[in-house]
């Protein structure tokens, strides 16, 4: 980087201070000229030059790069604890600048067979047609990983954890050093945990990606995505595409986007807490065949989430007995949890993966069982929401 850098490519720093510190004030300085707390948004498409060349602060044009969100990259890079941090218009936009930043032609993702509907789609349809490959499996197999990550071609390995929806922990740490030493990328999806609870750059993951819709907007009301690294070229890379495709935030959804990170951390604290209630109610309820939570003792996962994450997350998903008709009358039947796409809001939120995210795998080997709701648990008081689920599935 050079004292020329724009200010879409410039390093953000380490995260200062504890979390919720960071969250609260990285990128965050008052306004010089009014002392406002609150950084103004920018929205201007462009920027006076001083003279030909002559740029003010680095801006030069909307597309390139905005003040307000400079600032959120700024705070997004923080709260991962990275150097580089780049905003999008959508998370599928952020995975996409970095399937393009880093992949060609003939080359492999490695990635779980659980893994997001629209993450898959994204790589076997859309980049599948430029000759990329996708190669799904399950991560828990560390040699079938490494046999998989040996070949000349495969480029990246791509993991979420928690899994969508199944829940699945993957060990982070395990998966950095196979694809260190097979030279592959190792990106991690870490929306459903969020920086709160995990941090997969200081566990050897090159790339995080996120949807900010989800958890970090955490209001349900902005469309948003990101990447944080910590490598510089890597950075130079994703910033390019980034600017050169230009599936940009903008000023609004850039500030929407900081206000919800802001209070992350207090949020998560309540989702954990009213997930880990909820999951435990659910355990046992004649009418459910399997929760699938991280928090549970029992699940497969359980001690590797508590040596890598510190909580288990506002996600749950429920198997029903009933199979599909009981989990379709479920999910249309309760009143809080609200049967919508999407998660990660204070809200809570039913959906029906089969026939709603993940739709676009039924039929192939990532396609989610019938049987399986996922909850999105909000914060509001967990009484009201057992209550709720308990209503539901007494009318089974």
């Amino acid at each position: 980087m050079t004292e020329n850098t724009p200010p879409h490519l410039e390093s953000a720093g380490r995260r200062p201070r504890g979390f919720a510190t960071a969250a609260v004030h990285a990128g965050q300085e008052f306004d010089p000229t009014t002392g406002a707390v609150v950084p103004p948004i920018h929205l201007s498409s462009t920027y006076a030059q001083d003279g030909i060349g002559g740029l003010r602060g680095g801006y030069e044009y909307g597309r390139a790069a905005n003040p307000t969100r400079t600032s959120l990259q700024t705070q997004l890079a923080a709260a991962e604890g990275g150097s580089y941090a780049f905003s999008f218009a959508s998370g599928l936009a952020a995975e996409d600048a970095v399937l393009r930043a880093v992949m060609r032609p003939g080359q492999q993702v490695v990635m779980g067979n659980d893994a997001y509907g629209g993450t898959f789609r994204l790589i076997s349809r859309v980049h599948g047609e430029w000759g990329v490959v996708t190669r799904p499996m399950d991560l828990a197999d560390l040699n079938q990983v490494a046999e998989a990550l040996s070949a000349p071609e495969a480029t990246v390995l791509w993991v979420e954890t928690p899994s969508n929806p199944l829940m699945a922990i993957t060990d982070i740490e395990a998966l950095a050093k196979i694809a260190r030493s097979s030279e592959a990328l190792l990106v991690v999806d870490n929306t459903f945990a969020t920086p709160y609870l995990q941090q997969p750059l200081a566990l050897g993951a090159d790339v995080v990606v996120h949807s900010t819709t989800k958890y970090i907007g955490g209001h349900s009301d902005v469309v948003g995505g990101a990447a944080v690294v910590d490598d510089a070229d890597l950075a130079e890379k994703i910033g390019f595409q980034q600017f050169a495709v230009g599936a940009v935030s903008g000023p609004l959804d850039a500030y929407l986007t900081t206000r919800g990170l802001k209070t992350l951390g207090v949020r998560m604290d309540r989702h954990c807490s009213n997930a880990e209630a909820v999951a435990a109610h659910l355990v046992g309820h004649p009418a459910v065949e399997r929760v699938l939570y991280p928090g549970l003792a029992d699940h497969p996962g359980h001690e590797m989430a508590k040596r890598q994450m510190s909580g288990f997350g506002g996600m749950v998903s429920v198997q029903l007995a009933g199979g599909e008709p009981a989990a379709r009358k479920v999910a249309e039947g309760t009143k809080l949890f609200q049967l919508a796409e999407s998660l990660g809001g204070i809200e809570s939120l039913m959906n029906f993966p089969h026939e709603m995210t993940h739709a676009s795998v039924r039929g192939t080997d990532l396609a989610v069982p019938v049987n399986l709701l996922r909850l999105s648990v909000g914060i509001e008081d967990v009484r009201d929401l057992i209550d709720d689920l308990d209503a539901a599935l007494a009318g089974l």
